[in-house]
């Protein structure tokens, strides 16, 4: 069985009349509290797998950390209902866990949830050396990426984020029901094994949101490519930031804003 997920048996209705009884994989769904320095922060849906790596994401994506030295521990819990990740970050940067502290339920990473004010929710963002990838790179990549999606392959109901090299080859999966989880993943992953994008690119099955594109660069990721088409504010953010976005990547086909 893959990591993340379980066997269901269903029972399947055919088109031409009459049923079969079968068994399939499930993606794993279940809450995953998240607390930073003894403080709870949030309680995300996730996949329970790769929990470190999405511990270490999920801090950088919410401005908690700027490397993978800023976190001296994380303790994985299972209560039998979810899991709690209680992260313990560097004294320096305990202040701002208390500065954004706040309980919250959330589907999705998107760092958005229970800021009142507009302009936080919309801060900058650092810029990134912005680079575009070889066509045929992209091309490779997405030929590729297939293969490296077992929990996909076992459910057909998560994403996926890749870190691929500036030639196209896959060089990093991580997988989640959430598309912002699995970037998060990713990143974290990244980070602990002091991986760099090294004149690479970000690939995702996901459709393109400002949040995405906001990990990306807040990860340094000079390129994002993404399945789906992007949000107005993904474009405006990516603009700002200097990221280059490459959106509806097709086995052929690619769109980059003129």
């Amino acid at each position: 069985m893959t990591e993340g997920s379980n066997q269901t048996a269903f029972s399947a209705t055919l088109a031409g009349g009459g049923a079969s009884d079968v068994s399939r994989g499930v993606a794993i769904e279940a809450p995953v509290a998240i607390e930073f320095n003894g403080l709870g922060y949030a309680v995300m849906m996730a996949t329970p797998a790769y929990l470190e790596d999405f511990a270490y994401g999920f801090a950088l994506s919410e401005r908690l950390i700027e490397g993978a030295v800023d976190i001296l521990d994380v303790d994985m819990h299972d209560t039998g209902s979810g899991t709690i990740l209680r992260v313990q970050l560097v004294e320096a940067r305990a202040g701002l866990v208390v500065e954004r502290v706040r309980h919250r339920v959330s589907e999705s990473s998107c760092g958005l949830c229970g800021i009142e004010n507009l302009e936080q929710a919309l801060r900058p963002l650092p810029k990134v050396a912005g680079r575009t990838p070889d066509p045929q790179a992209v091309f490779a990549a997405l030929g590729a990426l297939g293969e490296h999606q077992p929990l996909s392959h076992a459910t057909g109901a998560v994403h996926g984020a890749a870190l691929c090299g500036a030639d196209g080859t896959i060089r990093l999966v991580r997988e989640d029901v959430g598309r912002h989880n699995a970037f998060d993943k990713l990143n974290g992953a990244m980070l602990r094994a002091g991986l760099g994008w090294d004149g690479g690119f970000a690939l995702l099955t996901a459709r393109c949101s400002y949040e995405l594109v906001e990990k990306a660069a807040l990860a340094g990721c000079p390129a994002l490519v993404t399945i789906s088409a992007p949000t107005s504010l993904a474009l405006e953010r990516a603009e700002a930031a200097g990221l280059v976005l490459l959106t509806l990547a097709r086995p052929d086909s690619y769109l980059v804003v003129a």
